[in-house]
């Protein structure tokens, strides 16, 4: 801890401003989600290329933050979140005006690599500040700050749709990422001092990224965090289709399902908060791995078997409440080892979390618009895997 978050108000004005840079991705990615079945007769193109408006912004998210990541550990964090929210503003405003969706696909590219430096500096500050079980509780807060995303940005996108179409939900993203400009130019301190920040040109500073790669237990923990944010990706880009389109639920009543497991995952991470003081980290994570398994298998019981809407939401709950252990104590535990490379660790982090939520993206609609099973199957194996990664780096860590 330093003198930013010696006091209470300074953490409560730092958790805010670090889960707002941390909300700028989840809002843009989840706010048009009601919208999207729209866009195949808006455009005339298939659901599949609609899709693909999804995986181009996590793509962005992962091909973004290896870049902001090492250039704020070269100039501090202050500098590059403030010319990325600038550029991401210009990215926003060229989805309002795209005329055609290659362009539309191309310009969520870009806002989701401008919109990446939000998220891995977010994170490096954390590590700036605090390490182990003070980095996973303030973490933990955080996931309840920007969960508020998903669990607020699926109902105002849908109230959108009663009085705008798609544009608007874009226009609403420039919105709050202006506000978030104008904050962060206002109340955000510096948290890396020079005597800390790393030297030398670009090309040079990613070189360390092999570095991360051979650490064992930091790429254990990537992996974790990787595989769960495949799990989530999966379930969030074909929840709009499934819900709506297999299950028959208006937009609005997306919204309030999609809100319903955003808020288990928000009450989770809170649980995740209080434990990390008594609980070790590690532990957690390999029982809310464990318990993950279980939802998922569930789920794709309860898809199989034609279980119904009902069924398949409380599946999706208790998903949603095991991710909420995830990200925090993997992040916290990859990151013990790098404070000089804070940044750097963060982006390859992003890279092992959204390039892996990328990849899953059009797997989830291999099987057609009218069937849950695809997305069941890849959230199945993706939480599988990401046990297997648990319980493996575990045992490094046991014999180390």
């Amino acid at each position: 801890m330093n003198e930013t978050t010696s006091s209470t108000s300074g953490y409560v004005r730092i958790l805010l401003l670090l889960g707002g840079l941390s909300a700028l991705g989840p809002v843009s990615l989840d706010l048009y989600f009601p919208a999207l079945p729209s866009l195949p007769a808006e455009f005339e193109v298939s659901t599949s290329m609609t899709q693909l408006t999804v995986g181009a912004f996590l793509l962005g998210l992962g091909l973004g933050q290896p870049i902001a990541g090492p250039l704020s550990d070269m100039f501090g964090r202050r500098k590059p979140i403030l010319i990325s929210i600038a550029l991401y503003l210009v990215a926003t405003v060229a989805c309002v005006i795209a005329p055609t969706m290659e362009l539309l696909v191309a310009s969520r590219l870009l806002q989701g690599i401008f919109a990446s430096a939000g998220i891995v500096i977010a994170r490096a500050i954390v590590r700036d500040l605090y390490v182990g079980a003070p980095a996973a509780r303030l973490l933990s807060h955080l996931v309840m700050i920007y969960g508020l995303a998903p669990l607020l940005a699926p109902l105002i996108g849908g109230l959108l749709l009663t009085f705008t179409n798609w544009q608007g939900t874009f226009i609403t993203m420039a919105a709050f990422g202006l506000i978030l400009f104008v904050l962060v130019a206002a109340g955000l301190p510096e948290t890396l001092p020079n005597e800390l920040r790393r030297s030398g040109e670009i090309k040079h500073q990613l070189k360390v990224f092999p570095n991360f790669l051979r650490d064992r237990i930091f790429l254990g923990y990537a992996l974790a965090l990787g595989l769960g944010t495949a799990c989530i990706i999966a379930y969030i880009s074909a929840s709009s289709f499934v819900l709506q389109d297999v299950y028959g639920v208006s937009p609005q009543i997306y919204g309030v399902l999609f809100g319903i497991n955003a808020a288990a995952m928000i009450a989770s991470s809170q649980v995740n908060a209080a434990l990390v003081g008594r609980r070790d980290p590690a532990k957690l994570l390999k029982v809310a791995g464990f318990a993950l398994v279980s939802a998922s298998t569930l789920l794709l019981v309860a898809v199989v078997l034609g279980l119904g809407l009902w069924a398949v939401t409380l599946c999706l709950v208790a998903m949603m409440g095991c991710w909420g252990f995830i990200p925090a104590n993997a992040i916290s535990l990859a990151m013990v080892d790098y404070r000089e490379a804070a940044g750097s660790a963060s982006a390859v982090l992003g890279i092992f979390q959204y390039g892996m939520g990328g990849i899953v993206t059009p797997l989830v609609g291999v099987g057609g618009e009218n069937t849950a099973l695809p997305m069941a199957i890849v959230i199945l194996v993706s939480a599988l895997a990401l046990f297997t990664a648990i319980r493996v780096n575990g045992r490094q860590t046991a014999i180390q």
